[in-house]
């Protein structure tokens, strides 16, 4: 699988994302209004944020493979963290509306919540159950942690419908003594989209403040880079992640005697093995350290 491939399979499973959230977002929104449930006005705006930040998501994938310019000369990859980051914040304020409405309308009077609100949050349950599973298989094989936080997020989605799911059914079986469960209910969206929220938030801010990459790329570089003909081993290794591609600054040891023309044959050689055995390396900047003289081996 190339590069153009992880993209199309994140992109396919960030659009499945927007017209599931959408679907649903629109059903909650008007089950929500007419069956008398702010449980599920709150789950409606928790799914329509859901199918903002999946078209974010999609868009910014499709802004990120364009072409470096004289003006982004390392690519466009960072649109992904700078999308996340956006909607992580809108998250955030959502579910502190939902919360400030729940507290603020917990002990007004109003009819128990209609029956066919309880079927909608139903199928919300299962759709983002279902979503989630096929995103986060879609995240591990791609390395996206746009696609990767969206598809938790569409499993937070099932858990806060639950919740809804619930609530809806103490109030509407409990008659008014349950009144409050439904309030309840959407305190808990509120909470779950706070979570949400903050968690894409910090994730893409690390991504944007060049967080060094997880263990296993790096295990992974230093590997392929000892394998390189007349490499002796790897001196630093910074590796920064921009989308699902990866930006690698690497210092290699080789002999001393080396001439420069060796060398830099050396380093063309790291490059081209890394870019080529890892498909999320997009750029690799290589620097030749002569390797230390080896230590006499100790007296016996």
């Amino acid at each position: 699988m190339n590069i153009h491939d992880l993209y199309h399979h994140s992109r396919r499973a960030a659009l499945y994302g927007v017209l599931v959230a959408l679907v649903l977002g629109v059903a909650k929104l008007a089950g929500g209004l007419l069956g008398h449930s702010i449980a599920l006005l709150s789950d409606a705006v928790h799914s329509l944020g859901d199918a903002l930040a999946s078209a974010a998501v999609w868009g910014a994938l499709l802004w990120a493979q364009r072409p470096a310019d004289p003006e982004h000369p390392y690519g466009h990859m960072r649109a992904e963290a700078v999308a996340g980051s956006n909607v992580a914040m809108l998250l955030i304020l959502s579910g502190l509306w939902i919360g400030w409405e729940a507290l603020s309308t917990l002990h007004e009077p109003a009819p128990a919540p209609a029956g066919y609100t309880l079927v909608i949050a139903g199928v919300s349950v299962v759709l983002n159950e279902a979503l989630f599973r096929y995103s986060r298989h879609v995240a591990h094989k791609t390395g996206s942690r746009a696609v990767l936080a969206a598809s938790w997020d569409q499993r937070l989605d099932a858990l806060g419908s639950l919740a809804v799911l619930v609530g809806l059914a103490c109030a509407h079986w409990g008659g008014p003594p349950w009144h409050a469960a439904d309030h309840y209910a959407a305190l808990a969206v509120a909470a779950v989209i706070l979570w949400a929220g903050g968690t894409l938030f910090w994730g893409s801010l690390h991504e944007l403040m060049d967080r060094q990459a997880e263990a296993e790329i790096l295990e992974a570089i230093r590997r392929e880079a000892r394998a390189v003909p007349g490499v002796v081993g790897v001196e630093k290794l910074l590796v920064r992640k921009a989308g699902l591609e990866y930006l690698v600054d690497i210092h290699v040891e080789v002999p001393p005697e080396m001439t420069v023309r060796e060398g830099h044959a050396i380093a063309h050689d790291v490059k081209d093995r890394l870019t080529h055995a890892l498909v999320t390396v997009k750029d690799v900047l290589v620097h030749i350290e002569p390797a230390p003289p080896a230590r006499p081996a100790p007296p016996a």
